[in-house]
């Protein structure tokens, strides 16, 4: 039981990171009654490989990376299928998982260090967010190592500033264990889910998982541009770095996430 309950957790977490690269199915079956928030969630019809659908919700936590600690506040749901060996994560039209926004402290100036912004735009506009986003392909083994970057939006930063990329992703290894980061951090524990079963619906359930990571290193930012006037590129990789710490060095970074998941068997999602 007690590796098949490390399977399972292994193989929830990577579907986490998974679903980014999936493509969801252009249409989706309707689950029965009782089953609807497993909607994103694959039929056999839809794919004959899926036999467990999950639901997963990212309930809160934080992520910092240099000097800018990012709360979790806002849930993240993920929903879809894997096959009999907990593998091959697959959604359709219905699940898989959608980019957050968290907001980030501080907001665009603390982000850049450049005051005179706040001449020029509202506090709305000020208003900074990141989202996270998967480069690669999750490796399963004593950890889950998932390489990310973290897309930072405010229309001051332009489209397409990055910390990470699919060449220098940010590698996050979670476990629910004990960490062992070089220093100056200090180890830090996550804490192994409350395991459940409904024995009417046959629905598993991992509630109050705790999963961390402080052993990353984090590149520097990249993409980062102000346009002036409308057409006079001013680069800001430079300021954003400056502010933010970037990159940071193995050992200077955390990544907290407390997670729910769900697990069903998709006959009895689709009878």
């Amino acid at each position: 039981m007690k590796s098949r309950y490390r399977m399972l957790l292994g193989a929830i977490v990577a579907a986490l990171a998974a679903v980014a690269l999936a493509a969801p199915f252009a249409q989706a079956d309707t689950p029965a009654k009782g089953y609807e928030r497993f909607a994103g969630c694959p039929s056999q019809k839809e794919k004959p490989s899926v036999e467990v659908c999950l639901r997963s919700v990212i309930k809160s936590g934080n992520f910092k990376m240099g000097n800018k600690n990012v709360p979790i506040t806002n849930q993240i749901t993920l929903s879809g299928g894997v096959n009999g060996s907990l593998g091959g994560f697959v959604a359709n039209s219905k699940g898989g998982l959608t980019p957050v926004k968290q907001q980030v402290p501080g907001g665009v100036i603390g982000l850049t260090g450049l005051d005179w912004l706040v001449n020029f735009l509202g506090v709305e506009a000020l208003k900074l967010y990141a989202v996270t986003e998967l480069v690669g392909e999750p490796v399963v083994g004593e950890g889950i190592t998932l390489p990310l970057r973290v897309h930072l939006i405010n229309p001051v930063l332009g489209n397409n500033c990055y910390v990470g990329s699919a060449a220098n992703p940010v590698k996050l290894n979670l476990i629910e264990g004990t960490t062992s980061p070089p220093p100056p951090n200090k180890p830090i524990s996550g804490k192994a889910p409350e395991f459940g079963f409904d024995e009417a619906t046959e629905v598993l359930s991992f509630k109050n998982g705790k999963y961390v990571d402080n052993s990353f290193a984090a590149p520097g930012a990249s993409g980062c541009t102000l346009t002036l006037f409308g057409f006079i590129p001013v680069p800001l990789n430079g300021a954003v770095n400056l502010a933010s710490g970037l990159p940071a060095a193995a050992g200077t970074n955390e990544t907290v996430q407390n997670i729910d998941i769900e697990l069903a068997p998709v006959t009895r999602v689709y009878p």
